[in-house]
C-alpha cells in the first residue's frame, strides 16, 4: 500500500508540475510545436516516410516527447550536420531548429507536453506517398524523361552489395537541356536498401571526345536537384547509361528492386546561359579514378586527417558541398585559398554521419565565386575509435573501400564552370550589389 500511495503521490506531484508550466505560458503542442515538426520533421518522419515514428499527431509526438527533446538539444534531429562556429552559414535548404526552436521544445516536454487548443494545429500538408516523384509540384508536371536500371534481388542480412549494370539511353531525339533530376528508388522496400548511386551518361562529345553528364546522384537525404535559374546541363540523344547502385540490406529480401531517374527539361527555344556539370567530385587523398585512395590507412584506435589541393583551371560558381566518407567519418571541409593569398573556409560539417548524404545548397548570394586559379583544400578527419557510434570495431586497421565499414574521403562539389568574360561579369555583379562601404 505504502509503494502504491508514493507512486500516486508521484503522479499527481507530475500533473501539478505539468499545470503549473501551462499555466506559465508553456508552449502547447498545437500552437507551437506542432508547425517545428511538419515542417523540419515531416518528410520523414509521417506514416509513409523514412523515419522509424510519425510525429504528426498528438498521440504519437506525446508518446516521443523525451526522445524528441533529447535528438533536439543534441542536434541530432532534424539532420543538419553543418559546423555552425566557420564558413558560409547561408542555404536554401536549412531545415536545422534555431536556439529559440529547441528551447521551446524543451520547455514542451518539461512541462509534460500539454496539446493546447487544437483549433490552433496548422493545416495538414498532403505529402506525396514514397512511391511519387517528390519534386513534381515544384516543378510543375511529372518528369520529361524517365530512365530505369535493370532490376536486382538484393539479398537479406548480408554485407553490402553494388549492381552496376549499364543500358543505351533511350527516348531522346534532339539535344535538351537539363533542369531538374530526381533518383527515385522503388517503394516501398528500395527506399530502405538504397543508400547511394549514381545514374551517369557516357556520350560522345560535340569535339569528339567521349563525356560524362551525371544524370542522377542520390544519398539519404539527397533524392535530386534542382539547377540554379538560367544554368542547366546539356545531353544529347545516343550514349549509355552506367549505374552504380549501392544497396545496403535489411532482413528480408528484396526481388528485383529497380531505381528511376527523372529529368525535366528546359522548354524548347528557352535555353539557359550557362552550362553546369553539376556534382563533381574533389578528394582528400591521392588517388584518382579507380582505385582510389590507395594512401588511406587509418590505424586502431585512433583520429587520422587527410588533405587534398585541387588548383582550378577556369573561374567556377559552387551551387554545393556534399561531403562523403563512411563509418569513421568525423568532419570534412572544403576551404577556398584565393590567388592573392586570402583563404575562406567555404562549407564544413563537425558531425558527419554516414547514416545521411546531405547536399548543402548555398543561397544564391553566398554561392562562392571561385576565380581562376583559386586552391581548393579539401581535409577529411577520422575517428576510428570506440567513441564513434558507428564504428563496429575500433581494434581493425582501416583502408580504402566501397563498403561502409572501409573510408572514402571525397567530397561532391556542385560546379559551374565559366569563361573569364562570365567570371567578371558575376564579380562585377556582386560588386554593385554590396552595401554602401563594401562588405557582405
Amino acid at each position: 500500500m505504502r509503494t502504491s500511495t508514493a507512486l500516486q503521490t508521484g503522479v499527481v506531484l507530475l500533473v501539478a508540475v505539468a499545470a503549473a508550466a501551462q499555466d506559465a505560458g508553456a508552449p502547447t503542442y498545437s500552437e507551437h510545436v506542432a508547425p517545428m515538426l511538419q515542417q523540419k520533421c515531416g518528410s520523414c518522419h509521417r506514416p509513409d516516410g523514412i523515419g522509424p515514428m510519425s510525429l504528426l499527431s498528438y498521440a504519437n509526438a506525446r508518446r516521443h516527447a523525451f526522445t524528441i527533446k533529447s535528438r533536439v538539444e543534441q542536434r541530432v534531429m532534424p539532420p543538419w550536420h553543418l559546423d555552425r562556429s566557420v564558413g558560409i552559414q547561408d542555404y536554401k535548404n536549412d531545415i536545422s531548429l534555431t536556439d529559440g526552436e529547441i528551447a521551446a521544445i524543451v520547455r514542451w516536454v518539461d512541462a509534460g507536453a500539454p496539446e493546447g487548443d487544437p483549433s490552433k494545429l496548422p493545416p495538414p500538408v498532403e505529402w506525396p506517398t514514397g512511391g511519387e516523384w517528390t519534386l513534381a509540384d515544384e516543378m510543375g508536371r511529372p518528369p520529361d524523361l524517365v530512365v530505369t536500371s535493370a532490376p536486382y534481388t538484393v539479398k537479406p542480412n548480408a554485407q553490402d552489395q553494388w549492381w552496376t549494370p549499364s543500358a543505351e539511353f533511350e527516348g531522346l531525339t534532339e539535344p535538351r537541356w537539363v533542369k531538374a533530376s530526381e533518383f527515385k528508388p522503388a517503394y516501398p522496400h528500395g527506399k530502405k536498401v538504397v543508400h547511394h548511386g549514381h545514374a551517369q551518361l557516357m556520350q560522345d562529345g560535340p569535339d569528339g571526345p567521349r563525356v560524362m553528364r551525371a544524370l542522377g546522384r542520390y544519398g539519404v537525404g539527397k533524392p535530386g536537384d534542382i539547377f540554379p535559374e538560367d544554368i542547366g546541363m546539356l545531353i544529347r540523344p545516343g550514349g549509355v547509361v552506367s549505374w552504380n547502385l549501392h544497396y545496403y540490406p535489411i532482413d528480408v529480401e528484396v526481388p528485383d528492386d529497380v531505381v528511376e531517374v527523372g529529368l525535366w527539361f528546359y522548354p524548347k527555344g528557352k535555353d539557359p546561359s550557362l552550362e553546369t556539370q553539376g556534382e563533381v567530385r574533389f578528394t582528400a587523398d591521392q588517388g584518382g579514378d579507380m582505385p582510389w585512395a590507395g594512401d588511406i590507412v587509418i590505424p586502431p584506435n585512433s583520429f587520422k586527417a587527410q588533405q587534398g589541393i585541387h588548383v582550378l583551371d577556369r573561374p567556377a560558381l559552387m551551387h554545393s558541398f556534399r561531403p562523403h566518407m563512411h563509418m569513421r567519418g568525423k568532419e570534412q571541409s572544403v576551404e577556398a585559398i584565393y590567388p592573392d593569398g586570402t583563404r575562406e573556409v567555404l562549407g564544413k560539417v563537425d558531425r558527419y554521419s554516414h547514416i545521411w548524404q546531405i547536399s548543402y545548397l548555398f543561397a544564391d548570394h553566398a554561392k562562392p565565386l571561385l576565380p581562376k586559379g583559386t586552391m581548393l583544400l579539401v581535409t577529411s578527419l577520422w575517428d576510428n575509435t570506440a567513441a564513434n557510434p558507428l564504428n563496429l570495431d575500433p581494434d581493425q586497421w582501416v583502408v580504402f573501400g566501397q563498403r561502409g565499414v572501409d573510408e572514402m574521403s571525397h567530397i561532391w562539389l556542385g560546379m559551374t564552370y565559366l569563361t573569364d568574360g562570365q567570371y567578371e561579369e558575376m564579380a562585377a555583379a556582386r560588386r554593385r550589389a554590396e552595401p554602401a562601404g563594401g562588405g557582405q
